[in-house]
C-alpha cells in the first residue's frame, strides 16, 4: 500500500535534497497549462516532470535514469488522477523503487493556496498543448489567445507528401525554403520573407501555429531533413519572430502529439488565402539573427558567447554532419552544448514523444557546458535549424538576449580563412 500524503507533509518535504517530487501530468501542465481548471498553472517547486504518458514506452527506465532517479531516490508522487499516480507508481516499484508517497490533492489545495510553491515555464503561453490548437478550430477562444486572426503552418523541407499524407485540419502548408535560402541556408531577404509570409496569408498580427511531422530521418537520405519537419517548425518560428510576426507560438510535440491526442487527421489541401500588407517593416527584430561578423565580434566579446548545438562527432570533426558541408570541425572559442545524436535529432532537448524536454534539464545542460544565462547567447549549428529550437527554448524560459547565429558551421567553413579545430578541446 503507497503512503498518501498530506499537503502539509509535501510542503515540510520540500527543501529535503534526498526526495524527489514526480509530476505525472502532462508536459503541457507542467509548463504551465490549466488543463484541468487548477487555480493556479505549473508545477510544485523541484518537481520533475515524468509524464505518466511516457510509460508505454520500452525504455521508459532509460527516461526516469536521465532524470536522476535511483531506486534508492526517495519520491512523491502527484499528477491529476489518481488513476496515473499509481501506474507510474506501478512502474516505479517493478523496477525496484521502495520508498513512494503519492499526492492526490494538487488540484484542490496545492494550486488554490498562493503560499505554497510553484514554478511554470516562463514562456509557457507560446508552447501551446493539442486541445489548445483543437478548441481553436472549433471555432472556441482558447486560453491567452487575442487576436482576430490565425494560421496554422504544417512545416516540412521539400516534402509536401508530409502534408498530404495526414495534416491537422485547416493546416495550411509551408515549406522551409521560402523563408530560408536554398544556397545559403540563411534566412531570405527581408522583400523575400514579406512576400513569402503574405503568400501565406501572415501578417504581423496574425496567430501563427507552427508545427511538423517527425519521419525518422536517414542521413544516408540525400535530403534528411525532409523527414525532421517539426525541427523545421522552429526555424520557421525564428523567422517569423525576426520578421515580426507578433505572436508565434508552437505545438508542443507537432504532429505527434495531435495523434497522441487522438484528434481526426485531414488529407485536405487546403487553399493559402493571401494578404496584401504586412503591417510593419521587416525585419521588425533584426536583434534576433546573428550573422559572420557579428559573430566573430561575439567571440571577442565578455559578455557575449556563441553556442554550438550539434552534436559531438561533428564538434571535434569526426563528421561535417551534412552530406552538403565538406569542412569538418568547429569554430574555435565557441561553447560546445550537445544536442543530442546527429544534425536532424534534438535529444537534449526533446522527449520520447517530441514534446520540449523538462525546461530545467535543458538549462541545466546549456549552464553546465559553460553558457551563461544573462549573456549574450547566439545559438547556431550546422545551417539554423537546430540552432533555431536551441534559440527558441531560451526565449521561453526568458533569457534575456538570445539570437542565431544563422550561417552556423556552414558559413564560418566555407571562408578559408576562419580558423577551424578538430579533436577534442585541450583544457
Amino acid at each position: 500500500m503507497l503512503k498518501r500524503l498530506t499537503t502539509k507533509e509535501v510542503y515540510s518535504k520540500l527543501e529535503n535534497i534526498q526526495v524527489k517530487i514526480l509530476d505525472v501530468r502532462p508536459v503541457d501542465a507542467y509548463n504551465g497549462w490549466q488543463l484541468k481548471g487548477e487555480v493556479r498553472g505549473g508545477h510544485i517547486k523541484r518537481a520533475k516532470s515524468l509524464s505518466a504518458a511516457w510509460t508505454k514506452y520500452i525504455d521508459w527506465i532509460e527516461i526516469v535514469r536521465s532524470k536522476g532517479i535511483m531506486p534508492d531516490t526517495k519520491l512523491i508522487i502527484y499528477g491529476y488522477e489518481p488513476e496515473d499516480v499509481e501506474l507510474v507508481a506501478a512502474h516505479l516499484q517493478k523496477t525496484g523503487h521502495k520508498d513512494i508517497s503519492i499526492y492526490n490533492d494538487f488540484v484542490d489545495e496545492w494550486s488554490t493556496d498562493s503560499g505554497l510553491p510553484m514554478e511554470k515555464l516562463p514562456g509557457y503561453k507560446q508552447l501551446v498543448p493539442a486541445c489548445w490548437v483543437k478548441d481553436l478550430i472549433d471555432g472556441k477562444k482558447p486560453t491567452h489567445f487575442n487576436s482576430q486572426k490565425y494560421a496554422i503552418c504544417h512545416t516540412h523541407y521539400r516534402n509536401r507528401d508530409a502534408y498530404l499524407s495526414g495534416h491537422i485540419p485547416k493546416a495550411i502548408d509551408m515549406d522551409t525554403l521560402v523563408l530560408e535560402s536554398h544556397d545559403t541556408w540563411d534566412r531570405r531577404l527581408p522583400e523575400e520573407l514579406k512576400q513569402a509570409l503574405l503568400r501565406h496569408g501572415i501578417t504581423a498580427d496574425t496567430t501563427v501555429i507552427l508545427y511538423g511531422k517527425f519521419m525518422f530521418p536517414d542521413n544516408n537520405d540525400p535530403f534528411p531533413g525532409s523527414a525532421a519537419g517539426h525541427l523545421g517548425a522552429m526555424r520557421c518560428a525564428f523567422i517569423m519572430m525576426y520578421a515580426g510576426v507578433k505572436d508565434v507560438r508552437v505545438l508542443n510535440g507537432g504532429y505527434q502529439s495531435w495523434v497522441d491526442s487522438g484528434y481526426e487527421i485531414s488529407k485536405e489541401d487546403i487553399p493559402k488565402n493571401t494578404e496584401t500588407d504586412f503591417g510593419i517593416n521587416i525585419p521588425a527584430r533584426p536583434e534576433l539573427a546573428v550573422d559572420l561578423p557579428e559573430a566573430k565580434e561575439l567571440l571577442e566579446s565578455a559578455d557575449g558567447d556563441l553556442i554550438c548545438v550539434r552534436s559531438r562527432p561533428e564538434y571535434i570533426g569526426e563528421v561535417s554532419g551534412y552530406n552538403y558541408i565538406d569542412k569538418k570541425g568547429r569554430i574555435p572559442g565557441a561553447i560546445f552544448s550537445d544536442c543530442g545524436s546527429d544534425a536532424y535529432h534534438m535529444e537534449n532537448y526533446c522527449n520520447l514523444d517530441h514534446t520540449t524536454r523538462e525546461f530545467r534539464e535543458i538549462e541545466e545542460n546549456l549552464l553546465n557546458s559553460g553558457v551563461k544565462r544573462e549573456n549574450h547567447n547566439a545559438f547556431y549549428c550546422g545551417t539554423g535549424w537546430r540552432g533555431s529550437e536551441a534559440f527558441f527554448n531560451a526565449y521561453l524560459m526568458g533569457w534575456p538576449k538570445v539570437s542565431v547565429f544563422d550561417g552556423g558551421w556552414f558559413a564560418w567553413s566555407n571562408d578559408e580563412n576562419n580558423p577551424v579545430e578538430t579533436g577534442y578541446p585541450k583544457k
